[in-house]
């Protein structure tokens, strides 16, 4: 069909069509994200300590995300490619795999970070202060690792199966739970961060048990069976192999934000703790229409490449890039106009706006190097060069931002040292993505194209 065929038609046509709806489903899972930092944020009486112990936790819910990236990723695409060559009882062994591996790993997670959370949260930067808040909402979040694994880990196969629409409800059932108990236990029962955390757990639990109760129902073409899920220790090692790319970028995410919550700590205080908890709430939400872009290219970037039509390809580069450099332009300018909208959406406290206001507008400077950055990823995992996305994305991270938020304090900037150390990442590693992109692939791309026209 014409509409599946996306060398028919405008490219920017075709890559909006898959942007639109990808951006949607970004939001739902951003709303379950970031609906219990708003919500804490407005606590009465908790002042900054509430978001700062949210803020401490979110390395071991980044370290959890990037367990089931790791099981999830890797065995979505295998599962694919067994259905597609009508290999169907090792597309389901490779279903009933995954599942096993997703359930024993969130059991060992949350055993792990359970009994560890106490020297863990104060290694990543608490205080004897915001440790209570973040023990609070751990220790009932981490309850939730097993049904938020296998919640997200398992989604894909519903998805791979052809059913977006069952998949999108996964999350869209979590978020709605989420935004309705969320305000009940916080502030109707008073229960606080505690609250927040039991809102989210219950939520994960709504959603694993739809997208369990789908595979291993009658409508799902391919179900999780009994016989499947003992370990095949082949097809795992292809499993993790395949989700190791998603993996390192999740667990490069939790690094980072560990070394900043431990900087903070050090040359600010919890009260900057708190705040970086509010800036990485924001940049999610700045982030979200040109990730959802850069996403949606993809696709068709790689059906383009598929069909020989290179110059399709360069089109979809350019379109990706100028629409995602004018974009982040505006949500800089947006971020230099107007902070206080921006951070009174998750606190009221007038010493977290005021020193919020500096540190966001030094945390966002020259965003639009990040356009670079995600069209460049996009093009590199759109054509299979899925080695360079992940150099790029531990350049940035691992080799960038790592060690300048430990040198940068050290050198006399202070606690603003921790904030620029981003938008000097975004600069460095942005641009040598895009050039790279450039040199490897666009300007191969019109070679390809002049060969295929002779």
């Amino acid at each position: 069909m014409q509409s599946n065929d996306f060398s028919k038609g405008k490219v920017w046509q075709n890559i909006l069509a898959q942007s639109i709806p990808l951006a949607l489903a970004q939001f739902i899972q951003l709303l379950y994200n970031v609906v219990d930092r708003i919500y804490i944020g407005h606590l009465p009486g908790a002042d900054s300590m509430a978001l700062t112990g949210i803020g401490l936790a979110f390395p071991l819910t980044t370290l959890v995300a990037a367990f089931t990236f790791l099981f999830g990723t890797g065995g979505t695409p295998l599962f694919s490619i067994a259905r597609g060559a009508r290999q169907e009882e090792r597309a389901e062994k490779i279903l009933g795999n995954t599942f096993t591996l997703l359930l024993s790993t969130s059991i060992a997670l949350f055993l792990l970070c359970y009994f560890l959370r106490r020297p863990v949260l104060y290694l990543f930067g608490a205080s004897d202060d915001s440790y209570v808040y973040a023990d609070a909402y751990l220790k009932i979040y981490l309850l939730g690792t097993p049904f938020s694994m296998l919640a997200t880990g398992l989604n894909g196969f519903i998805n791979a199966q052809g059913f977006p629409r069952i998949g999108m409800l996964t999350t869209l059932l979590g978020a709605v739970w989420n935004l309705i108990l969320d305000p009940l236990f916080i502030f109707g029962l008073h229960m606080g961060v505690g609250g927040a955390a039991l809102a989210t757990v219950l939520s994960q639990f709504v959603s694993c048990i739809w997208v369990l109760k789908f595979l291993t129902g009658k409508k799902a073409l391919l179900c999780v069976k009994k016989e499947y899920l003992r370990i095949d220790r082949a097809l795992a090692g292809e499993i993790t192999a395949l989700g190791l790319p998603g993996f390192i970028m999740q667990g490069t995410n939790c690094l980072v934000q560990v070394v900043c919550n431990a900087a903070l700590k050090v040359y600010g205080g919890d009260l900057y703790v708190g705040i970086m908890t509010v800036i990485n709430s924001a940049r999610e939400i700045l982030s979200l229409p040109v990730l959802g872009v850069t996403n949606g290219a993809q696709p068709v970037l790689g059906y383009n490449y598929g069909a020989k039509e290179y110059e399709k390809v360069r089109q979809g580069i350019r379109f990706t890039a100028i629409s995602g450099i004018v974009y982040t332009l505006l949500a800089w300018l947006f971020v230099i106009l107007c902070p206080h909208l921006l951070l009174s959406v998750f606190t009221e406290e007038p010493a977290m706006i005021q020193a919020g206001t500096g540190a966001l507008r030094l945390y966002f400077f020259g965003y639009f190097f990040m356009a670079f950055q995600f069209t460049g990823q996009s093009a590199f995992t759109a054509l299979g060069y899925s080695s360079h996305a992940i150099f790029f994305s531990l350049l940035r991270k691992a080799v960038i931002v790592v060690p300048l938020t430990l040198l940068l304090p050290r050198l006399g900037t202070g606690v603003n040292g921790v904030f620029l150390a981003e938008p000097v990442s975004n600069a460095v590693g942005g641009v040598a993505c895009f050039m790279t992109m450039y040199f490897v692939l666009y300007r191969k791309l019109r070679s390809l194209q002049k060969e295929s026209q002779d």
